[in-house]
């Protein structure tokens, strides 16, 4: 047999049936692409090999943005800006429909925005508003539903963790370009939730709140200002080329320790427990990382980016639908795999095929992200999901059905940014990113 298919075969199932007895995704897809090499060179070159791409994919300056934002996203979590958010959010959105809905909606984006955890929001916000909502007559499902649907909008909306992780695998893509580029589509999903929740409100009768006076609504801006001024700083100093999206993530790691302790909500005692946190999620991500770059070998190797591009543009040359069936690929992936591990598998088999029809890889990227972060609240592996159903002490079952209006909303919102590239380009371009 000849080796390149060899190692292709050795590769995919390898990886399947790993997943398929419950081993985790990065041992999966580490110990088939390591089989894979061996499959192809003598077991010390393999070795070797195998060492040396997975040191390389991992010796990244971009790469230290990771822990630094997770870092910051887990004090944040522990430091009382959820709160903060939350009451801005519920001055912004009191007197629509279901207004406690949509606060829940837009403290989603903003502490996702700040955090750039989806997992975090649904965490964080959710177990904040759940009390709330169920106070006030909520349905515990549909509560749940829309704290689920909001959340993963802290992944398009930087800082992003998977955006930095596809610029590293897409070639250097620019994160500031990335970043910008997600604000849009994060705030169309974040208004598609929005309107989904506006419409079952009137349905249900759901009130809205009258009670936020001028005097009362300053009271909370002012007292938010701190925590959205972050986004501010990080943002804006990145995109002014004042420091790097790395830099900018150490920032973002000594702004909210500050912040925490002014608001006396993180003790010197809590430190361990939040950087323990922090680093064992880190790992996990870097370790993917790592072994995601011995499978990268092995398939530009085996040349697998090539034979599916060859068997896609042999079913049609129609850009719509070449688009259509990555979409199709990725929401069913995202059902099963984590974002991160399916940016770093996906995103060297489409993108060549993408850019051949004169896609841009920031559009492209923004595409791949939001489908992928669908997956967070599919069954039957998405954390948000699970995390949501958790906060709300409900089954995945019990909120399955509640989430499907919200799901087809979110699906046209992805339709719309796939086919409108200004919907992505539109913001890079008005402050010049695209030809960094």
């Amino acid at each position: 047999m000849d080796p390149a298919l060899l190692a292709a075969l050795i590769l995919f199932l390898g990886v399947a049936v790993l997943l398929i007895i419950g081993a985790p995704i990065s041992v999966s897809v580490g110990f088939a692409s390591v089989l894979a090499v061996f499959s192809i060179l003598d077991f010390d070159n393999g070795l070797l090999t195998a060492a040396q791409r997975m040191f390389t994919g991992m010796n990244s300056f971009a790469l230290l943005a990771i822990p630094f934002f997770i870092l910051a996203g887990v004090i944040m979590n522990n430091g009382g800006i959820a709160i903060r958010l939350v009451n801005c959010a519920k001055v912004l959105s009191g007197r629509l429909p279901g207004s406690l809905a949509h606060t829940n909606v837009v403290a989603n984006m903003m502490f996702g925005s700040i955090s750039g955890s989806a997992v975090a929001a649904a965490a964080a916000v959710g177990g904040t508003m759940a009390p709330l909502q169920e106070k006030e007559g909520y349905d515990r499902t549909f509560s749940a539903a829309v704290n689920i649907a909001s959340a993963p909008t802290g992944m398009l909306i930087p800082p992003s963790n998977t955006l930095i992780v596809y610029s590293l695998v897409s070639g250097g893509t620019s994160i500031a370009a990335l970043f910008m580029a997600g604000y849009l589509p994060g705030i169309l999903w974040g208004l598609g939730c929005m309107a989904v929740a506006f419409i079952l409100a009137k349905k249900y009768g759901y009130k809205h709140d009258d009670g936020v006076t001028f005097k009362l609504a300053l009271k909370v801006f002012l007292d938010a200002i701190p925590s959205l001024l972050l986004i501010v700083i990080v943002i804006g100093g990145i995109i002014g080329g004042v420091f790097t999206a790395t830099e900018g993530s150490a920032i973002a790691v000594v702004y909210s320790l500050l912040l925490s302790f002014i608001y006396r909500t993180i003790k010197i005692k809590d430190l361990p427990r939040i950087l323990l946190e922090s680093t064992r999620t880190t790992a996990i991500v870097i370790f993917l990382i790592g072994v995601s770059s011995i499978m990268s070998w092995v398939m530009a190797f085996t040349n697998i980016p090539g034979i599916i591009a060859d068997a896609l543009l042999g079913l049609t040359d129609n850009m719509f639908l070449i688009l259509l069936i990555m979409n199709i690929v990725l929401l069913i992936v995202g059902t099963f795999m984590d974002p991160t591990p399916a940016v770093l598998i996906f995103t060297p088999i489409f993108l060549p095929i993408a850019q051949s029809f004169g896609i841009d890889p920031v559009h492209f990227g923004i595409m791949v992200v939001f489908n992928l972060s669908i997956g967070t609240i599919t069954p039957p592996v998405g954390p948000v999901l699970f995390v949501g159903t958790k906060v709300a002490k409900l089954r995945i079952e019990q909120v399955v059905k509640p989430l499907l209006p919200f799901f087809v909303v979110t699906v046209a919102v992805l339709m719309l940014v796939t086919y409108i590239p200004s919907l992505s380009l539109y913001i890079p371009e008005l402050f010049g990113l695209m030809g960094n």
